[in-house]
């Protein structure tokens, strides 16, 4: 079968680093083909050749479109060709509606005005045509995540588009939006749209799959059908070595309570909802309490009030090490020992455009400065044994941290909270759009951290994670506690009816 896309010898340098080595990949029509490998592999540097983001000229190698050449010179170019991307940030205006967001940027119009009629019309039919039940005079900001990855589909595919590119689509999906995405994916390769599928969601890509190719440094290193492999072989072509066991939790001797909360309540003081309902648990030394629940349960909410950078609490006691901690601050979170990765990390968690260093020494930047002046040289040296500590691997601390792949990334939020050497670690999602790799080796710090008499506590929208990596978990229902257990009493099954609201406390 002539593929659609192809690329054949692809080289692509940064300065000195080579991120893309002779890559070949084609794409045929009516087929997901997937595209796996470890942060850093080569895979967005790919889609940004693909599409047009790198233009002809700033890479070696060739692009053909049903085995004709082309050069792409702009994004503009590739859109022309067919080749519509989907990243991981959603590209929508959340106060927009729907039909809005469809047709933004090419609006119809009648004698001059904007015609809504047609807008309203030419919605429905392509939302019909994808399969999709959603209003268009919806809000976007009013749907749920998984309803707007759906409208982003359908915006990149109004213009016929034959060629959809997805980057980690399902990263901040629940299990239940998923089991919609996948699908709605199938019907488009029936309409005979090939799909170019990037995640790190191994039992996903083996569910959607036709082809998979699996990209190393750079390089391909395979590319099969998905029938005729599995997840461990997927690993470790990807990693280059065995990874036996994917939860490599060690049981840590357990210490005393080091943060309770007790019926905590708390509303949001934009909107005056009240968003988390007496939650009550505690977390012990060596421990590692997990967080689960669906999608707006609270986890993050939970996370960011006891951080001090979100939320007016109406009720409830929270105590650190005994003491009550009333209008907390990130600042006197962090002096009491408190430390918090939060789940988007871009945006909250990093200045991408300094370099590695910089962000390192963020939480202490106190303990670095005398008479007004941060004593460089001790500033690199406690960042390189940090950076040497948790494996970031880049040139050096001078480095960009937007350069970074998304594990080295996480790495270095980590490794900002950790500067402060915090009692408590509230991990939100840590382990979100990293490869298996990464993962382990962030699973592998929280075994250090425990081993050291911390409390980690783990917020995860993954189960299996849940109870790989726990030693009790917490299950949020709509900002309630929708069952409290230990992670050798439990099972998949069990957490599920918990964040469904269909099990009791115990």
């Amino acid at each position: 079968m002539i593929p659609i896309l192809r690329a054949q010898g692809i080289t692509k340098r940064f300065d000195a680093i080579t991120a893309l080595d002779g890559v070949d990949f084609d794409l045929r029509a009516g087929e997901v083909h997937a595209l796996c490998g470890e942060n850093g592999a080569g895979k967005s540097t790919l889609i940004k050749i693909l599409s047009g983001i790198h233009p002809h000229g700033a890479y070696q190698g060739e692009l053909y479109l049903r085995e004709q050449a082309v050069r792409f010179a702009s994004v503009v170019d590739a859109k022309a060709a067919g080749i519509a991307v989907i990243y991981q940030e959603l590209a929508l205006v959340p106060e927009m509606t729907v039909e809005e967001n469809i047709f933004l940027g090419c609006e119809p119009t009648r004698r001059g005005l904007l015609d809504r009629e047609a807008m309203t019309t030419g919605s429905k039919t392509i939302l019909q045509r994808f399969g999709s039940a959603i209003d268009p005079a919806a809000k976007v900001c009013d749907l749920g995540i998984g309803q707007q990855q759906s409208v982003e589909i359908v915006k990149a595919l109004r213009n016929e588009s034959k060629i959809l590119i997805l980057d980690e689509p399902t990263a901040a999906l629940s299990e239940r939006e998923v089991d919609i995405l996948l699908p709605t994916l199938s019907g488009l390769r029936q309409q005979g749209i090939g799909i170019v599928y990037i995640s790190h969601k191994l039992d996903e890509v083996m569910r959607i799959a036709d082809r998979i190719s699996v990209l190393r440094d750079g390089r391909t290193v395979s590319t099969q059908a998905a029938r005729d492999t599995g997840k461990q072989e997927i690993i470790h072509q990807m990693v280059g070595r065995e990874i036996r066991e994917l939860y490599p939790r060690r049981k840590s001797r357990k210490g005393d309570v080091l943060l309770q909360v007790k019926g905590l309540t708390v509303r949001d003081s934009r909107t005056q909802r009240t968003v988390l309902k007496d939650v009550s648990w505690e977390v012990c030394a060596g421990e590692v309490l997990g967080i689960g629940g669906l999608m707006g349960a609270g986890r993050s909410e939970l996370f960011m009030h006891l951080f001090g950078a979100w939320g007016l609490r109406t009720a409830g006691q929270v105590l650190f090490q005994g003491r009550v901690m009333d209008r907390v601050t990130p600042e006197t979170a962090i002096r009491a020992g408190l430390a918090l990765v939060t789940e988007d990390r871009r945006r909250y968690g990093l200045i991408l455009e300094q370099s590695i260093g910089f962000n390192l020494s963020l939480s202490i930047l106190d303990r670095l400065t005398r008479a007004g002046t941060i004593d460089s040289q001790r500033e690199h040296c406690l960042n390189h044994e940090r950076s040497k500590s948790l494996g970031i691997k880049a040139p050096g601390l001078g480095f960009p941290v937007k350069g970074l792949s998304g594990g080295n990334q996480q790495k270095t939020v980590l490794g900002k909270a950790l500067a402060s050497e915090p009692s408590v670690i509230f991990l939100d999602e840590p382990t979100r759009g990293v490869d298996v790799g990464a993962k382990h080796e962030i699973y592998e710090i929280v075994n250090r951290l425990t081993d050291a008499g911390k409390a980690v506590v783990l917020a995860s929208s993954e189960m299996p994670e849940l109870l790989g990596i726990s030693d009790r978990i917490l299950m949020l229902h709509e900002g309630s506690v929708g069952g409290y257990f230990d992670r050798q009493a439990v099972d998949q099954e069990a957490l599920l009816a918990a964040a469904m609201g269909h099990a009791v406390a115990a």
